[in-house]
């Protein structure tokens, strides 16, 4: 699967759940020098602004990486500096509860992915999911992108950064029946999604 189909159908979810969200794809930062793009960039108003900061890996990305090293210096280093970069800086605001920032890390729900994840657990699980901006609270996720070939509304995640690690039960019960996900989980072999069981 490939990260153009994934940005499509974020950039659909977006548009179909959130009022007047403002989108952006291949967004640019430059913040103390280091530059990068994002891939989606969406700036939501509920009423606060709410940044969502987008990095989609599909099959190709997996595959190119050296690892999951890569990947995740690649991600923690655009939660770095996105923000930092003066066009994209968020503002404290007396009274906020909710998060003004998450950062996103979303892969294909396909076998080539799975692997991957579940070969490299530890790391993605150690991803903590609390986070600053500056002085904005933020989210870290790092998921499963779920819901793909159902209505754009429906576009879900399942989490491997939170309470449910990756290959847990509370994992295994939060991916959707079905799904491309539930595929995928199948067709990779049992003692890598489990490797207790493999013991």
């Amino acid at each position: 699967m490939r990260e153009d189909e994934l940005a499509t159908c974020v950039v659909d979810h977006y548009a179909a759940v959130y009022d007047d969200p403002e989108i952006r794809l291949e967004e640019p930062y430059d913040a103390e020098g280091r530059r990068g793009v994002v891939d989606v960039y969406i700036r939501l108003h509920t009423p606060e602004r709410v940044d969502h900061v987008i990095e989609l890996k599909g099959d190709a990305a997996v595959r190119r990486a050296t690892g999951a090293n890569e990947i995740l210096r690649q991600y923690r280093r655009m939660e770095r500096y996105f923000h930092a970069d003066a066009s994209h800086a968020l503002r404290p605001k007396l009274g906020r509860t909710e998060p003004g920032a998450r950062y996103l890390l979303c892969f294909a729900p396909t076998p080539t992915c799975v692997y991957h994840v579940a070969t490299h657990r530890s790391l993605y699980g150690s991803v903590d999911a609390a986070a600053r901006a500056g002085d904005v609270p933020a989210v870290r996720t790092v998921a499963f992108l779920t819901g793909l070939d159902s209505d754009p509304a429906d576009l879900g995640m399942v989490s491997v950064n939170g309470a449910a690690p990756f290959g847990s039960p509370r994992f295994l019960k939060a991916v959707p029946d079905e799904s491309r996900l539930a595929e995928s989980l199948r067709r990779v072999d049992d003692d890598v999604i489990d490797p207790d069981r493999a013991e």
